[in-house]
């Protein structure tokens, strides 16, 4: 039992909290499962096929014996983070919260698939301050044309038709990351290109060799 990672020496600052410790450590997950742990955080303009190609390398090595699961910005936003807009300051929060999920399922043996448009290269970094140990940044690329062209939400639609403020891409501007571990560029690429790409990427840095 000694090997429990417990904190009791001081509380965090706020409300006197003490994070809880557990006596399984990530190594020892990592093990059992067989592959190293971590956080592959897909970013793109919406439409560059980060959702899609992530459930298809999902179920790929979901069969080959990975834990593994993907933490998609829409469904973030449909539950915990249905209180944020798409300010900047919101896509921040938006973020740290994603992070701070993300980071957790890695802490418990996951490979996760983290699909976020996160547009600024602050709130990238910002990310990867939280998760640290196993983070990986992809970049999806597309042409914005391309984008705009498979729409596959309607959403630039209603944005170049003013319904939707704010959309990266037509009222908000996407940095591309200068730091990314792997690009993929699905107006170059097919989608199960796409995949493959991404499948091999995760299967180098998951080995516990």
């Amino acid at each position: 039992m000694s090997n429990c990672q417990h904190n009791t020496a001081e509380p965090l600052a706020q409300d006197n909290i003490f994070p809880h410790g557990s006596f399984i450590s990530r190594n020892m997950r990592n093990r059992r499962l067989g592959h190293q742990s971590g956080v592959i955080w897909l970013t793109g303009l919406s439409g560059a096929g980060k959702s899609t190609i992530s459930t298809l390398v999902e179920q790929t090595l979901f069969d080959r014996g990975y834990l593994i699961t993907v933490l998609d910005g829409d469904t973030m936003r449909a539950g915990l983070n249905a209180d944020l807009d798409f300010s900047k300051q919101s896509r921040q929060e938006n973020l740290r919260r994603a992070g701070e999920v993300a980071s957790l399922f890695a802490q418990t043996g996951h490979i996760v698939l983290a699909t976020f448009i996160s547009p600024y290269q602050e709130g990238r970094e910002y990310v990867r301050s939280i998760i640290q140990n196993n983070f990986y940044l992809v970049h999806v690329e597309a042409n914005l044309d391309d984008c705009i062209d498979r729409d596959p939400k309607g959403l630039y639609k209603k944005a170049l038709s003013g319904d939707i403020e704010n959309f990266t891409g037509i009222g908000q501007g996407y940095e591309n990351p200068n730091d990314a571990d792997l690009i993929i560029n699905t107006s170059e690429n097919e989608i199960e290109t796409s995949a493959n790409k991404l499948i091999a990427f995760i299967e180098s840095i998951s080995s516990l060799k």
